[in-house]
């Protein structure tokens, strides 16, 4: 470009970089070749020359015993070790499954100096005052496993809980002619009355609402705390065809008809834990909608690289597509 321009190598990058003290003339000459030419600016190249780090905060719950936020934290060191050579540095703050230990988080991430940040938006409100703060930051948020609207402009990558939930209410529908008793089973912890947990039971009735032919499926709901099978006793299930865990732990209510020896209801339900995976190929649970955790977390990372290190233009809702699995279609089942 010096040479067309038939200026120094200098000139050229003082005009590339805006950095002034160019005669007039030859900032035309060489913008001119550039609009001829097409040249871009190689971002990648201009940072690692500059050595250039980019700090990306993960701001998620409390993992070492969760199988699905392992998943989540193993997709994201995946991304992070792929893209440590581009100058991405991650920094963690994690926060336990209650609302203080979160509100102590939120102070360390407001304090801390990064160029983006992966959430997990676990408590609703909280989490929408929280982003409502964070916004004053300027800083690119992008949102794993839920999707609140805080009013933000902030990304998504995920599953659409709404239609996920949709799909399940189509599971259960497949194949039935009789009337049919539907128990919609929460197995919750306090901070799951949130925004994907809800949408994922709205998104079930809406399906039958919107298929007026499938007036023989009544619907009941039961709610429990915490994750114990002791709550669970057979009056709860009589009468029961079709059983919809709308979370991770469909295995507790799989666990509770096998041991009384029910048979002949089922199970729809959440993400591939163990306890999931064994009672799936048992033939206890039907269906196991994946969430794929890992996938979540990597291109939470990526969409973070692209936006701030390749400076590329990134759609902000990245959807993760609804896998349904079954124990034909689940490959570890095939080992003996």
């Amino acid at each position: 470009m010096a040479e067309l321009a038939n200026v120094s190598p200098g000139t050229v990058d003082r005009i590339i970089h805006n950095r002034g003290q160019v005669a007039q003339e030859n900032v035309d000459k060489v913008n001119a070749i550039i609009e001829e030419y097409g040249y871009k600016r190689n971002i990648l190249a201009s940072n690692l020359a500059l050595n250039k780090k980019f700090h990306f905060a993960v701001f998620l719950p409390q993992y070492e015993n969760l199988e699905y936020w392992k998943s989540q934290v193993a997709g994201i060191e995946k991304a992070a070790v792929e893209f440590s050579k581009f100058g991405i540095v991650l920094d963690y703050f994690f926060y336990d499954f209650n609302i203080s230990s979160f509100k102590e988080a939120v102070k360390k991430v407001l304090e801390f100096e990064c160029d983006g940040l992966l959430f997990a938006p676990i408590f609703y409100q909280e989490s929408v005052q929280f982003l409502n703060e964070y916004k004053k930051t300027n800083i690119p948020v992008v949102m794993i496993d839920s999707n609140i609207d805080s009013g933000t402009e902030n990304a998504y990558v995920g599953q659409d809980a709404f239609q996920s939930g949709y799909l399940a209410g189509r599971l259960i529908s497949f194949a039935v002619k009789n009337e049919r008793q539907v128990l919609i089973f929460k197995i919750t912890r306090e901070i799951e009355s949130t925004s994907v947990y809800l949408q994922r039971i709205n998104g079930f009735y809406s399906f039958f609402r919107d298929h007026e032919d499938l007036q023989n499926f009544k619907f009941s709901e039961v709610t429990i705390k915490d994750s114990g099978i002791d709550q669970l006793n057979l009056e709860m299930f009589s009468g029961i065809n079709s059983v919809f865990v709308p979370n991770s732990r469909a295995y507790i209510v799989a666990q509770f008809l096998e041991q009384n020896n029910i048979k002949g209801v089922r199970i729809i339900g959440y993400d591939l834990l163990k306890q999931n995976i064994e009672y799936m190929n048992k033939g206890v649970i039907d269906f196991l909608i994946n969430q794929r955790p890992e996938e979540q977390g990597y291109m939470g990372v990526n969409y973070l690289y692209r936006k701030l290190v390749l400076r590329e233009t990134v759609e902000n809702t990245h959807y993760i597509p609804l896998e349904i699995i079954l124990k034909e279609n689940y490959f570890p089942a095939r080992k003996s």
